[in-house]
């Protein structure tokens, strides 16, 4: 695998050198900072057009008393802690040894493709550059646009990625200039407010021209354990690129923490793991192709966008019981038969006083929520996948991109006149999908296909979860693919539970066509103003 090597002074390196693990490689751990700093730094770093390092150097270092002044690294854990550890860990087998320390890691220049790998794992913070906020028009480190590249995808796979980007940087400026006409700035309003929030809608409008080798920065933070099971699932995952990040990864935590990691590279342990994720990933593919599943059927009827609810576990009843228990004396069994003895309207009511007067959608109701369960069927587009995939407190599965679901082109594209450019596109990157997966390159050829193509997954979920991501995801500001889907759930979970779809009273349901991220900026601006003004 290549990927971009930034360069730096030697006065640029003489100041990292103290708070990063490595200058050269694209994984790394942040050392010697306050965690605030380490927060800071990842917050900054999903919008921000650079890498993390260069990202320091620009805007933190100067604020650190002591930059560049050659402190020790934190890395060492010593010689007594390593072995006080390796006691309580090997010799006691206590696992839980291994979530009372974390560790800050930048994953850089990884594809759309890994960034899913990266996210899955549950206990863990994780932070990406945002399509809404980055620009994929310019230039890497060395040249030429972001994307994954691996030689023996061939030069056709290079020229037609540079197809693909060259049509989004084209259609930028003329989407942008449709927007900028199509929503003006209100009187009085902030200009540069005004002019963020229509460089958002452009760059969310044409997302979707993006190839999933499209090339993004990840800021995580986890546990030990975290990352040993990560490291462990890189390793054994098909495609060559998740397996360098693992090592890397391996590498970046050996730096820092090498006893939470020290199983991995043990072959009776981290050897054997690996093994058996192998073992057991090509045993499903193995009974898929046997069934007959392993290729989409001719009639499927599912290619457009959707969003089944596939099951369903609990009723309001158990809903009410749950939510009281906790108050209560009395059995859960008790607590059931007393709320069947009321009338719906008397079960509204009590509903209604156990979720409470929620002021905002942060106002969650108690874990009585958590007895029902939804599990819903999506055919979205990519690009709302990966928003929709990082809610990790439920169950995500999700099948392998490929052309076979279709994508589609927004309506607002077509209105800007870059409709066409941008079909073209969809058929190119198809082309080359083809291409690559008639060659060989089955699992590698996801890379060329475009964050508009449509994917296939499971969301998995108690009420709620479901109230915080149907609630957040069909936001106003949000992206209108992913709000669509939200707008879905929602509907399906009022067919069959209808008093908790009234409990999600932060849903947005308009539909106008609107300029999404402008209340946002305006927060924005005015919270910069106050602190200029200060």
């Amino acid at each position: 695998m290549d990927y971009p090597v930034e360069t730096f002074s030697a006065q640029e390196r003489a100041v990292l050198a103290p708070h990063v693990t490595n200058l050269d490689e694209p994984v790394f751990a942040l050392v010697n900072l306050p965690e605030t700093v380490k927060g800071a730094l990842f917050a900054r770093y999903s919008r921000y057009q650079g890498t993390l390092r260069r990202l320091f150097l620009d805007e933190f270092a100067e604020s650190l008393p002591s930059a560049g002044a050659g402190v020790a690294w934190d890395g060492d854990e010593g010689g007594r802690a390593a072995d006080l550890y390796e006691r309580i860990f090997v010799g006691y087998g206590d696992d839980s040894v291994a979530q009372l320390g974390g560790a800050h890691i930048a994953c850089e220049w990884v594809s759309n493709v890994l960034t899913k790998v990266l996210q899955r794992p549950r206990l863990g913070a994780y932070l990406e550059q945002s399509t809404r906020y980055i620009r994929y028009d310019g230039p890497m480190p060395g040249g030429g646009y972001r994307y994954y590249r691996d030689a023996e995808l061939g030069p056709r796979y290079e020229a037609a990625m540079d197809q693909l980007f060259g049509t989004y940087a084209a259609a930028l400026p003329k989407v942008a200039a449709w927007v900028e006409s199509t929503f003006p700035a209100a009187a009085g309003g902030s200009e540069a407010a005004h002019r963020r929030a229509v460089e958002a809608k452009a760059l969310d409008l044409l997302r979707g021209l993006l190839p999933a080798a499209s090339l993004s920065h990840m800021g995580i933070f986890a546990t030990g354990q975290t990352y040993e099971q990560l490291i462990l699932h890189l390793m054994a995952h098909p495609l060559p690129e998740a397996r360098d990040y693992g090592r890397m990864l391996l590498g970046a935590m050996q730096a820092v923490m090498p006893s939470f990691v020290a199983r991995v590279e043990r072959p009776e342990r981290g050897g054997e793991w690996v093994a058996f994720l192998e073992r057991r990933e090509a045993a499903a593919r193995s009974w898929a192709g046997r069934l007959g599943l392993d290729r989409e059927p001719g009639d499927d009827g599912h290619r457009a966008p959707s969003v089944s609810l596939l099951h369903v576990d609990g009723s309001e009843e158990d809903l009410l019981a749950a939510l009281l228990f906790e108050q209560t004396a009395a059995s859960e069994r008790v607590t059931r038969e007393r709320v069947g003895e009321l009338d719906a309207e008397q079960r509204g009511a009590l509903l209604a006083d156990l979720v409470g007067d929620r002021a905002n959608r942060r106002h969650r109701p108690g874990r009585g929520f958590e007895a029902l369960r939804y599990r819903f069927e999506i055919v979205s587009d990519y690009g709302a996948f990966r928003d929709l995939q990082r809610h990790r407190m439920l169950t995500v599965q999700w099948q392998t991109l490929g052309p076979q679901l279709g994508a589609g082109v927004p309506d607002e594209v077509d209105a800007a006149g870059v409709g066409d450019d941008y079909r073209r596109a969809l058929d190119v990157s198809q082309a080359e999908w083809e291409r690559l997966a008639g060659a060989g390159h089955q699992r590698e050829a996801l890379y060329a296909l475009c964050l508009g193509y449509r994917i296939r997954y499971v969301l998995d979920c108690n009420a709620r979860e479901a109230m915080q991501l149907i609630e957040l995801r069909s936001g106003r500001e949000g992206h209108p693919s992913y709000r669509a889907v939200a707008h879905e759930m929602h509907r399906c979970i009022a067919e069959v539970h209808p008093a908790v779809a009234a409990t999600m009273t932060h849903v947005d349901d308009t539909a106008e066509p609107r300029l999404e991220r402008i209340l946002s900026e305006m927060r924005t601006q005015a919270k910069l103003d106050a602190l200029g003004a200060r």
